[in-house]
């Protein structure tokens, strides 16, 4: 027996053992901590519930849609709900004149279609009815607390650019002790009176009766305004408790899979089979890694993309076992029949993993939404796969070879 690469073997099993419990419960040590994988991984709408809404650009002869213009919608609406604070929504164009948002862990339909479809217009009226200046001139928008007569109150900062302030600056002069009414999409939202003439480029609204209140309107206000009609032609919720039954059933049907694939392993290759189910182990550490590191978002079909993968890494350790069968049948050695089956296998695994990996490309460009986490999955799991089954599976039949504790061929399928 040789005990240096038998001790080699122990130590790495032991890791890949140890891998697998901080993938699934964590580790802390001391003021350092390392989270379960599942806290790293983000979900999609699929798996979290959230809001799904398709809007419709609306336009006419005289003011047709164009590719610029929905372009700066779904730059607008992008911006809109980065500001409601939540991660992993996504802004997609669908067809020529539609826009698909998914939106995580919200449950209000009507809350996100006032927040991403509102026009967010915003002018400042003088009394004579004249427009003062519009949200074009507001440089920046933040809602804080004011110290009142009554208290704090939540209102809406307002910062104008040059053009803005030097407009603001003129009308605040011509209109003391007048009101300037703050008009958003068509609605009257704060009629202050003019006590003094601003200079500063700074104006203030209120009424707002909640922060969140006067945050929504600072976050429409800084996105600015739609550059089209949007109407909404598609609205859906996804309950967080659909969303956790889907991925509680995705994961026990991963991992029935990936069970029997073990079984089917170790039955037709004994050994061979023992060490392509550490490999795949390590494969599936380095998928979720990838997929954390890279800060991806899991949707169903993303699962589906992983389950797939695991397929072609499973038909690649079964075309380098038959082809070690081979060798071992025309009388070469171990490790001869080893390093020659690897050699003929690995023409065959390029050219079907690459030729995946090329279907996986197509996809992400030219799909939308959760083809393209299908895609990302796909193809992560593919490039994964490829190194484990050539590489981390070479190395182990090596070392199993190497301890000389594993000599009779039966033990390898031939």
């Amino acid at each position: 027996m040789n005990l240096k690469k038998f001790i080699i073997l122990i130590i790495i099993i032991a890791i890949i053992a140890f891998g697998v419990y901080t993938a699934i419960n964590g580790l802390r040590l001391g003021n350092y901590q390392i989270l379960p994988l599942k806290e790293g991984i983000n979900l999609g709408l699929d798996l979290r519930g959230g809001v799904y809404v398709v809007l419709e650009a609306k336009g006419s002869k005289e003011d047709p849609i164009t590719d610029e213009k929905m372009s700066r919608a779904i730059a607008t609406i992008r911006q809109r709900v980065d500001g409601l604070g939540v991660s992993e929504a996504t802004v997609t164009k669908q067809g020529q004149n539609r826009i698909r948002v998914s939106i995580p862990d919200i449950q209000d339909q009507d809350k996100a279609l006032d927040m991403i479809g509102k026009t967010a217009q915003l002018e400042f009226i003088g009394p004579d009815k004249n427009v003062i200046l519009t949200g074009e001139q507001v440089e920046d928008s933040q809602a804080v607390y004011q110290q009142t007569q009554t208290g704090e109150q939540p209102v809406v900062t307002l910062k104008f650019n040059k053009k803005g302030t030097a407009a603001f600056a003129k009308a605040t002069k011509e209109f003391i002790n007048q009101p300037i009414s703050i008009v958003l999409d068509g609605e009257v939202i704060s009629a202050p009176i003019v006590q003094s003439t601003i200079t500063n480029g700074e104006a203030v609204i209120t009424g707002q009766s909640t922060l969140e209140e006067a945050s929504d309107l600072s976050t429409l206000i800084r996105a600015g305004a739609l550059p089209v009609s949007l109407e909404p032609v598609e609205v859906r919720t996804v309950g967080p408790i659909l969303g956790q039954d889907a991925l509680s059933q995705s994961i026990k049907a991963a991992i029935i899979g990936v069970s029997l694939v073990f079984v089917f392993m170790i039955l037709r290759y004994r050994l061979l089979g023992v060490v392509a189910s550490l490999a795949l182990v390590v494969y599936i550490l380095l998928f979720f890694l990838v997929l954390v590191s890279i800060d991806s978002t899991l949707t169903l079909p993303g699962i589906a993309g992983l389950i797939l993968s695991i397929g072609m890494a499973v038909d690649a350790n079964i075309i380098i076992f038959e082809r070690v069968k081979e060798e071992l049948k025309l009388g070469k050695t171990l490790r001869s029949a080893l390093d020659s089956g690897f050699s003929r296998a690995l023409t065959s695994i390029l050219d079907s993993n690459i030729t995946t990996i090329i279907a996986g490309i197509v996809l992400f460009f030219f799909g939308s939404g959760s083809i393209k986490g299908f895609a990302v999955t796909l193809m992560i799991g593919i490039i994964v796969s490829m190194i484990t089954a050539v590489l981390v599976t070479r190395y182990l039949l090596r070392l199993v070879v190497g301890t000389n504790l594993f000599t009779n061929i039966k033990l390898y399928g031939a």
